[in-house]
């Protein structure tokens, strides 16, 4: 079956165990408690650590309760509304702390039913928006599997969502899930320069096209997302996050709270800029 390689090693985080977990320990010091509350899933940031690992981690600790899931479900990948699903259904993925097994039954069972590019271990892209959360999970959840899953921003992609929760129920898995997205890329970078540079364009992408994303997860509105991501192209995995909201939906979750934004530009101000948000339901 074979493992996949933590291809991202060394470049968007650290390469070794030892360096995530001295990367983690600051996280610890700096995060938002969970206070106890049980989560269904969140929504976070794919950058590199430097700019958006906070993020991730504080979502990812919020998972952790009383209630440990056995399997984590991550809806990512940047696609278009024409592209393939994508998913694992074997095999394992390889951090610098250990590998996390494929959740092989719920991907054999979603992928009778709906059409998938299957990755394995060998034949693959390499995927930012899931493999940057996996030493994360593997830190704060050791024994947990995971499945990761790119869907595009298109409709068929909250009914995957809906269905995977309910495989998962069926199965008798006790699941959270993520969903993975970078908000407004802003700049020439990014050929986005709408409202010119400066102090003006930051404010409009923070207070305006990243504040309508934000509010549409909080609102748990699946259909809205999507239109609104390719509107605005203000979530650049809008499928990653409907999808992750019909599952939390079907999972029983009906309430939201956003607990950290922020952007590169806080990093690293220039004129080209990322935003990146943290949200949890339940």
């Amino acid at each position: 079956m074979g493992v996949r390689a933590a291809d991202l090693a060394g470049s968007w985080y650290p390469a070794t165990e030892s360096e995530c977990l001295k990367v983690f320990e600051k996280f610890e010091k700096e995060s938002i408690s969970p206070r106890g509350v049980e989560w269904t899933g969140g929504i976070v940031p794919h950058a590199g650590w430097v700019f958006s690992g906070q993020v991730a981690y504080d979502v990812i600790k919020h998972l952790k309760g009383a209630d440990s899931p056995d399997t984590i479900i991550i809806f990512g990948r940047h696609l278009h509304p024409g592209s393939s699903n994508y998913i694992m259904n074997e095999g394992s993925w390889d951090t610098p702390l250990g590998e996390l097994e494929i959740a092989y039954d719920i991907a054999d069972k979603i992928i009778s039913e709906f059409r998938f590019n299957v990755e394995t271990s060998a034949r693959y892209a390499t995927d930012n928006t899931v493999e940057v959360q996996l030493p994360i999970i593997r830190y704060i959840f050791p024994g947990v599997r995971i499945l990761p899953v790119g869907v595009p921003p298109a409709p068929q992609s909250i009914t995957i969502g809906e269905r995977i929760a309910e495989i998962a129920i069926e199965l008798g898995h006790k699941i959270k899930v993520l969903g993975s997205t970078d908000l407004t890329h802003y700049g020439p970078n990014y050929d986005n320069t709408v409202m010119g540079t400066g102090q003006k364009a930051l404010d409009w992408v923070k207070n305006h096209n990243d504040r309508k994303m934000v509010d549409l997860m909080l609102k748990m509105e699946p259909e809205a997302v999507i239109e609104e991501s390719l509107r605005d192209m203000n979530a650049c995995c809008g499928g990653a996050v409907s999808a992750a909201i019909a599952s939390v939906k079907k999972l029983g979750a009906g309430e939201s709270r956003k607990l950290i934004y922020t952007t590169s530009y806080d990093v690293m101000p220039g004129s080209s800029f990322v935003g990146y948000a943290g949200v949890v339901f339940r």
